[in-house]
């Protein structure tokens, strides 16, 4: 059954059907709001919750072309147009305004319309609702709904900081990643070439996309966030957490290596429990340095993800 969350009465049939006759159901829809708003069937231990995300490498194999998936994003039905850039647009326009019009979602459509440009801007960042409202020309708790709606429909998620406590300030706020690098840019209205700019936090989104996605089937670690302290730019990108141990990520979109890429990773080195460190990076070459950082091509960062090798 797709889109389900539009005949959230059908949830109590299939519960009924589950647990007389044994049927199995796939269950699908863009988003659960409607469902818990209405004091839904959730059907508490009776289904499991998966999460389809937008392509990864190992799924398009030889047809992946990162410059391609930074530009227009990896949704399958973006993917296999002829036209990328106008079927994204389509989807964009259709998936933002019918869906959310559909759920009756918000009030004021048109503050949502203007609310979304800067949402897209503020993508790989902390989150800024002030900020956000005034960019918007809406109320700050307006804001904090709108990001809320996102996240219910699977279009943004927010990634918390992560405490180290390791003798510095450290941020407290989460980051506000989109789903993936086409939405993004679709969104800004901003879909030529990738501009250098834009390069660094599209590349780290669609990690972390690749993460969440390969996490849903191999579970690889059981919680995620990002390490930053306050008072200097030092920071990485992802800790993983799994059985008390952490590895810790940091990417970048550069093509050659210098040893300032690694100062977020350094700074934790004396974090309890930190199993490996890890630099992705779209250069060539693949080593490990002295003090015992992995330095890996975005290509090696994909086939330990693939092979579920991600930890030592």
């Amino acid at each position: 059954m797709d889109e389900v969350q539009r005949a959230p009465g059908l949830l109590n049939e299939v519960h009924r059907q589950i647990s007389e006759r044994g049927v199995r159901f796939a269950l699908l829809g863009s988003s659960a709001r409607k469902l818990k708003t209405a004091g839904t069937n959730l059907l508490a231990g009776r289904a499991l919750r998966k999460a389809m995300h937008p392509l990864t490498p190992a799924e398009l194999g030889d047809d992946f072309d990162l410059d391609e998936a930074l530009r227009f994003g990896t949704i399958p039905i973006v993917w296999t147009a002829t036209d990328r850039r106008a079927v994204l647009e389509s989807y964009t326009q259709l998936y933002l305004r019918e869906e959310i019009r559909a759920e009756a979602a918000v009030r004021n459509l048109g503050s949502f319309v203007r609310f979304l440009p800067p949402a897209a801007l503020m993508h790989a960042q902390t989150v800024n609702a002030a900020s956000l409202a005034r960019d918007a020309g809406i109320a700050r708790t307006t804001v904090n709904g709108y990001l809320e709606i996102l996240s219910d429909t699977l279009l943004t998620t927010q990634l918390p900081a992560f405490e180290a406590r390791l003798r510095v300030r450290e941020r407290r706020r989460p980051k506000l990643y989109w789903a993936d690098p086409g939405l993004v840019r679709a969104v800004k209205r901003q879909l030529g070439p990738v501009a250098a700019e834009e390069r660094g936090p599209l590349l780290e989104g669609w990690v972390l996309g690749n993460l969440r996605a390969h996490n849903e089937h191999q579970h690889l670690y059981d919680d995620i966030g990002y390490w930053a302290a306050t008072e200097s730019p030092t920071e990485v990108d992802f800790i993983l957490t799994r059985d008390r141990e952490h590895l810790a990520i940091e990417v970048k979109a550069a093509e050659r290596y210098n040893t300032t890429m690694l100062k977020g990773l350094r700074a934790i080195a004396d974090l309890p429990g930190l199993a490996r460190r890890v630099l992705a990076y779209r250069g060539r070459r693949s080593f490990r340095t002295e003090d015992g950082i992995d330095v890996w091509t975005l290509d090696d960062l994909h086939r330990a993800l693939q092979a579920g090798e991600l930890w030592p």
